[in-house]
């Protein structure tokens, strides 16, 4: 079982989003799963430029010469690949939607369709699974709308989605016990998802659990 993080936070490795990635992957470490926690950030990744050169002179290939192959690689061989980003304007950060951009060259130039909605096929069948974590500094769930939206077009089977995200980095030790027990399911989360690829039910509502109401989180915030 090989599991990979692409993290699109400009913070990399300090970011908050980090902190629940980096919990999950410790889950799916526990039953000896192959983890990679990829920081996009660190990672010479160049626009894509919409020559569609991928599609007709190169087929599969780029012609742009930077990190991408390798980043393609190893998405490619992952059994579980999961996409992390905080919240930006309602939406992924410019470093993640880079990056998706950049996977063009795993479509192909064929129009498919089912039940109405229509797409490009892929050079192979998809194989891996693929799961969400999201971070948004804002209270509330209406952040993650636009968010949602995007990723149901790869049919995540798991999205983790954590509002109030400025508690994870507190040192405040008032904070500490909920973002713990937070934590903990996320962990749960992992290691479920690397041993069966599902998460029980029990375990998605934990992730759901509120880390603080939301007026002591606008106070907690000085807003």
């Amino acid at each position: 079982m090989k599991i990979t993080v692409f993290n699109g936070s400009p913070a990399g490795a300090d970011s908050a989003t980090n902190v629940i990635a980096s919990a999950f992957l410790r889950g799916a470490e526990r039953t000896g799963a192959e983890t990679h926690n990829i920081f996009l950030s660190e990672k010479n990744v160049k626009q894509c430029c919409g020559c569609f050169a991928c599609w007709f002179k190169t087929p599969g290939r780029c012609i742009l010469n930077d990190d991408m192959p390798e980043l393609i690689k190893l998405y490619n061989s992952s059994d579980i690949v999961c996409f992390a980003t905080p919240v930006y304007t309602w939406n992924m950060t410019a470093l993640m939607k880079n990056f998706v951009d950049r996977l063009a060259p795993l479509k192909s130039p064929k129009i498919t369709e089912q039940n109405g909605d229509f797409d490009l096929a892929d050079t192979k069948a998809k194989t891996q699974k693929f799961v969400v974590i999201s971070n948004c500094g804002f209270p509330g769930e209406n952040n993650f709308k636009v968010m949602k939206a995007v990723f149901e077009c790869c049919s995540p089977c798991l999205e983790i989605y954590r509002n109030c995200g400025k508690l994870l980095k507190s040192q405040n030790p008032s904070v500490s016990p909920a973002v713990c027990e937070y934590l903990n399911a996320v962990e749960q989360a992992g290691f479920e998802m690397a041993q069966k690829l599902d998460v029980s039910e029990e375990t998605r509502i934990k992730l759901q659990m509120p880390l603080m109401s939301v007026m002591e989180y606008v106070k907690f915030l000085g807003m």
